[in-house]
């Protein structure tokens, strides 16, 4: 069974950056698709990025946070990160690391079958 284990949360300042990383454990994430999905209390979740197990795919971003954030792999040491910089106070939210056995980038919550529990981000003003 696959656990995903999110860290690097916390609280920061509006224009600050943070990095976020996920392990994984009980699987090797290498042929597997890898997501970050947010949500805030009262929200639905929220698509953030994808990245391909494929070299030649291009990593997808959420409109929100296209420029801003992101995405990468470390398939030595088993792990998906997300650098977020010039953060907003609508970045807040838990962000939350997800895994899927497809072929390409996907958007879609439906198509991931591991998730992790999450990690809180707040940006203040």
């Amino acid at each position: 069974q696959m656990q995903l284990v999110e860290s690097g949360g916390g609280s920061v300042q509006a224009g600050d950056s943070l990095r976020l990383s996920c392990a994984a454990s009980g699987r090797t994430l290498r042929d597997l698709v890898m997501g970050w999905f947010r949500q805030s209390p009262g929200k639905a979740s929220e698509f953030v990025a994808s990245i391909s197990w494929r070299s030649s795919s291009s990593p997808t971003y959420a409109d929100s946070v296209k420029g801003r954030f992101t995405i990468s792999r470390d398939n030595a040491k088993n792990t998906v990160n997300l650098q977020m910089n010039s953060l907003k106070p609508e970045d807040t939210a838990n962000y939350i690391c997800a895994a899927a056995v497809r072929w390409s980038e996907s958007s879609n919550p439906d198509h991931y079958q591991y998730w992790g529990q999450g990690t809180q981000v707040t940006v203040s003003s």
